[in-house]
């Protein structure tokens, strides 16, 4: 996830059209998480678009340019925090300033809800990924990430609640 323009690839930000997903975006937004590096094993990138979808599905949004899939960041706000996830920007047009364009949608989608701050997680090892965020305003902050795996009820199309821990 870069945002400099990079001499060897023009920048695209202007030709961007970022709005909200749909589901024939699936396939696109999934191989583009997954050459991103955003896929892992234990993620079932699938699921989590369909806990979305269940749930705030105005804050999935994708970025297309020429009719192609570019990027997409996920983001949700429970009343205290906003939360920024899978923010992938197709590896051939990183550093155009597409990642900083789609950020700024889903800043303003979350401020509009009166989000008064927004968390997100990197891995320590993704550098590049944290001085992109750093160069957005966001800062490293001196907490510590807490997880716990859920068993999740299956998603029903109409459910309008997150699944829950059970």
């Amino acid at each position: 996830m870069k945002d400099t323009p990079n001499s060897q690839q023009q920048p695209v930000a202007e030709e961007l059209i970022i709005r909200r997903y749909r589901p024939e975006d699936e396939e696109a937004v999934v191989a583009l998480w997954d050459a991103c590096g955003l896929v892992v094993p234990w993620n079932d990138p699938r699921a989590d678009i369909a806990r979305k979808l269940a749930f705030q599905p105005d804050l999935l949004l994708v970025a297309t340019r020429d009719g192609r899939l570019v990027a997409a960041v996920m983001a949700g706000y429970e009343g205290r925090r906003g939360w920024i996830n899978y923010l992938g920007v197709a590896p051939d047009l990183q550093r155009t300033g597409i990642g900083r364009r789609i950020m700024e949608e889903a800043e303003t989608a979350l401020r509009k809800l009166g989000c008064p701050k927004i968390n997100l997680q990197v891995r320590g090892s993704n550098r590049e990924a944290i001085a992109f965020y750093e160069r957005l305003g966001y800062q490293v902050e001196d907490v510590i990430s807490l997880g716990k795996h859920c068993k999740t009820r299956p998603i029903r199309k109409r459910n309008k609640r997150p699944p829950a821990c059970v």
